[in-house]
């Protein structure tokens, strides 16, 4: 309650202080003044402690102008927000006087307030220009007066009061004029006759000062120019004038600036110029000048070879009155500058050249020349590239083009000639001239073939007139030279009397073999000869290849069985009738003795058969067909020998028929059959009816007594046979092995090198191959001698594309046309014995 009462106490106490002093605060600060600076206290002079400036929340209203104070809110003091400028703010006028209003509010009260800004000497003299030019006559006399422009101050009081100094000058005074009493101009006076041309322009430096502390000051530049009278003729400064110029120069190439000087002013200076007196007069038209600049330019372009040097004279007249003029002469020199590139012409050309030219020949004649002149003229040549030609200088300008290095026309068969010239110029030009030079073809090359050996497979039993083979042999030659024609020379045909040429053809044009009738491998396994390529030059040139055939076998012969041994009658009876028979047949009737108690695998008898055909196809298994099921007799799968499958009883009857089929492997197999009658009775009287035959075999011989060499034989034969197929087995994997590895590298269509060819040859159960270079005579019982070799492995599929294409550009390295089937490598030989 009591703090209440002392504020409105001092509330009361402020209002009467208020009103008795007018109401109104006045504060003074000179303009410039930084921000910050206290202008006055505020909050102290309104009787507000600083506790109620918040409470009664104090402001500074500004009355029409920008409020450049503020009231600090900590102290409550009247301070300098921005720059204060008396003569932004108020002009001239005295003096500068802002108003504010300060409100309080809680309650509210209005207080006035006034802040006179001082004026400081803060401002320079200003002229109204920074130069002033001023024209007299040479000819005006002393004493004469020029009025000039004072100088003015934004200041106020003594800060604006000016006085007026001019820089020394011989012919120029100032002198003051007062206008009134506030204003004093200054007037420049002559004090000395001028004379423009020793002294055109005269420059002064007017200044102006104020009577501030420190003094402040402006200048104005004085630019008097004298005016001229013509009493001058223009002049060059000198006679002749040599100008050289490259002929190169474009046109519009400034020649020479020419200036003639004339020591008057105006129109007694200005002078035109004009070009007389051409020589040659030719020069009218390569130069121009400028009557106003007297700038010589190019009209038209130089050409040192036409003209080396222009003659003329310039003129120049000013324009006084009377005018004046003044002469010179002008040599202009054209400099020669490389710009005429070499020529080159082929004043002869041979062509085209025969590849067996002799080294030294001329193909070419050529002139060079350059229309320049010195280094710029001198031409050196050269032919690029370097080989198989050169130059040869024959005189000054006379190049022969010439053969330096033989030709090979199936190398390169037209040559692309480059003559390059070359001047003596910086930079120096250049020129080319190409020739193609086309070589002709000499019969050089002969026919060759892409292999000396070929391996060609064929099967049995193609059909007449099949092709078989093509060959290609390449001749780089052209036109006739290069047309080659094939002819079949005499061969040899392995297992037949008759020559090649009786089973094969050779197309003379195509180079395709063609079998003239169809192919028995039974006959012949192998031709061997000779293909002939001979090209239609002159002389003709030839080459040769080999080619070897080989017949792969087909399984077009069956098993035929074979007599007994001995050959004679008795148990074998061949056919339906039973009558003898001495050779193999596709099927027979036996008969045999057994008696009764004969243990288990007791031989009873042993079929023969042979077969043809060779490798799988010859392969011989022997099958019981009847009586089925267990019966008292076996046969084996591949002796053929017929034995005891238990011990004979006599339940088992006096005699039993056995039907035995003979197939051999080929592909459809093919098959004959034997019909045995074995004979049951007991031990004598077997041994009785077996006769002369073998105690261990039932087959009675025929006439004459039976070996036991060719059974032997024909048992060392199936056993060796046996061995074979298990060696053949153990390779098998061997096989695949060498597959997987032939498969990842590259697969050419061709097997071919030095030495015997190799056949290769696929069939359903594997594959075999023949040589030439071994065999061995392999015998089934006491048949013929077969040679022959076989290894089995794995019948691969072809690969993928079939047979090669033929091109012409790259020949097959491999001509197989067996039924169009590609065929795998073969493998090591592994021979039966």
């Amino acid at each position: 309650m009591g703090v209440c009462m002392r504020a409105v106490l001092r509330v009361l106490v402020l209002q009467a202080a208020w009103a008795l002093g007018g109401g109104q605060l006045r504060y003074s600060v000179p303009e410039e003044a930084e921000g910050g600076t206290v202008v006055g206290r505020l909050a102290q002079d309104l009787g507000l402690e600083a506790g109620e400036l918040e409470a009664r929340r104090l402001r500074l209203v500004a009355k029409g102008r920008r409020a450049s104070v503020e009231v600090s809110g900590a102290s409550g003091a009247l301070v300098v927000s921005s720059r204060l400028d008396r003569e932004e703010l108020c002009g001239k006028s005295a003096p500068c006087a802002l108003r504010l209003e300060v409100l309080l509010e809680r309650p509210l009260r209005v207080f006035h307030v006034e802040l006179e800004v001082t004026d400081i000497n803060d401002n320079a003299p200003l002229f109204p220009a920074a130069r002033k030019n001023l024209s007299v006559s040479e000819s005006s006399p002393p004493g004469s007066r020029f009025p000039l422009e004072g100088a003015s101050d934004a200041d106020i009081g003594a800060n604006a009061q000016l006085s007026y100094k001019l820089s020394p000058s011989e012919h120029f005074a100032l002198d003051l004029h007062k206008m009134n009493e506030r204003n004093m101009l200054p007037e420049l006076v002559l004090t000395k006759a001028l004379d423009r041309e020793a002294m055109p322009v005269h420059r002064l430096l007017l200044t102006a000062s104020d009577g501030g502390r420190p003094s402040l000051s402006g200048t104005m530049e004085l630019v008097v120019s004298v005016l001229d009278v013509n009493d001058n003729a223009p002049e060059f400064n000198q006679s002749v004038y040599k100008v050289q110029l490259a002929e190169n120069a474009a046109e519009g190439t400034l020649v020479l600036r020419l200036s003639a000087t004339d020591p008057d002013e105006g129109s007694n200076r200005a002078v035109t110029y004009t070009a007389t007196h051409f020589l040659p007069l030719l020069g009218k038209d390569v130069i121009s000048v400028n009557p106003n600049t007297g700038e010589i330019r190019l009209t038209a372009p130089l050409d040192f070879e036409e003209d080396k040097v222009f003659d003329f004279r310039i003129e120049a007249r000013d324009k006084g009155s009377p005018p004046l003029s003044g002469h010179c002469s002008v040599e202009l020199e054209v400099l020669d500058v490389n710009d005429n590139a070499p020529e080159v012409w082929v004043t002869s050309l041979s062509v085209p050249v025969p590849e067996d030219a002799a080294l030294g020949t001329v193909v070419a004649l050529l002139s060079v020349s350059d229309r320049d002149s010195g280094a710029n003229g001198r031409v050196r040549c050269a032919v690029w590239p370097a080989a198989p030609f050169g130059l040869v200088a024959t005189f000054e300008g006379s190049y022969s083009l010439v053969l330096r290095e033989a030709l090979d026309r199936e190398r390169v068969a037209e040559y692309e000639v480059e003559v390059r010239a070359e001047d003596g110029g910086a930079p120096p030009l250049r020129a080319r001239r190409g020739l193609r030079v086309p070589v002709s073809d000499v019969n050089d090359n002969a026919p060759a073939f892409a292999q000396a050996v070929y391996t060609v497979l064929a099967r049995e039993n193609n059909a007449a007139g099949a092709e078989l083979a093509r060959l290609w042999a390449r001749d780089p030659d052209e036109a006739d030279n290069g047309r080659v024609s094939y002819s079949l020379a005499e061969g040899v045909a392995g297992g037949a009397s008759r020559s090649a040429s009786s089973y094969v053809s050779v197309e003379a044009e195509s180079g395709r073999l063609w079998a003239l009738q169809p192919l028995d491998y039974e006959e012949v396994q192998v031709l061997q000869f000779e293909v002939r390529a001979v090209d239609a030059g002159e002389p003709a040139l030839c080459g040769n290849a080999t080619v070897q055939l080989f017949v792969v076998d087909e399984n077009d012969n069956a098993p035929a069985l074979l007599p007994p041994a001995g050959g004679g009658a008795g148990p074998w009876a061949g056919g339906a009738s039973g009558s003898a028979s001495a050779g193999p047949s596709a099927s027979a009737s036996l008969w045999a003795w057994a008696a009764w108690g004969w243990p288990a695998g007791q031989v009873v008898a042993k079929i023969r058969a042979v077969d043809a055909d060779s490798g799988y196809n010859a392969w011989l298994r022997y099958e019981l067909r009847e009586p089925r099921g267990k019966g008292a007799f076996r046969v084996g799968l591949y002796s053929g020998e017929v034995s005891t499958a238990r011990a004979l009883e006599e339940a088992d009857g006096p005699g039993q028929t056995l039907l035995i089929v003979v197939r051999d492997h080929g592909e459809p197999a093919r098959s004959a059959t034997a019909t045995l009658s074995v004979s049951l009775g007991e031990g004598g009287e077997a041994a009785l009816a077996a006769g002369t035959g073998s105690p261990s075999l039932g087959l009675r011989p025929a006439a004459g007594a039976e070996g036991g060499g060719g059974g032997a034989a024909a048992t060392a034969t199936n056993v060796w046979l046996v061995v074979a197929i298990c060696a053949v087995s153990s390779l098998f994997l061997l096989a695949l092995v060498l597959y997987g590895a032939w498969r990842c590298a590259p697969r050419a269509a061709v097997l071919s090198g030095p030495g015997p060819a190799t056949l290769v040859c696929a069939s359903e159960v594997g594959s075999w191959s023949y040589s030439q270079r071994q065999s061995r005579s392999l015998c089934v019982a006491d048949g013929a001698g077969k040679s022959d070799l076989m290894v089995f492995s794995p019948n691969f599929p072809p690969p993928a594309g079939g047979a090669a294409k033929e091109t012409p550009q790259d020949p097959p390295a491999l001509l197989d046309t067996v039924s169009g089937t590609f065929f795998s490598p073969p493998l090591p030989p592994f021979r039966l014995p």
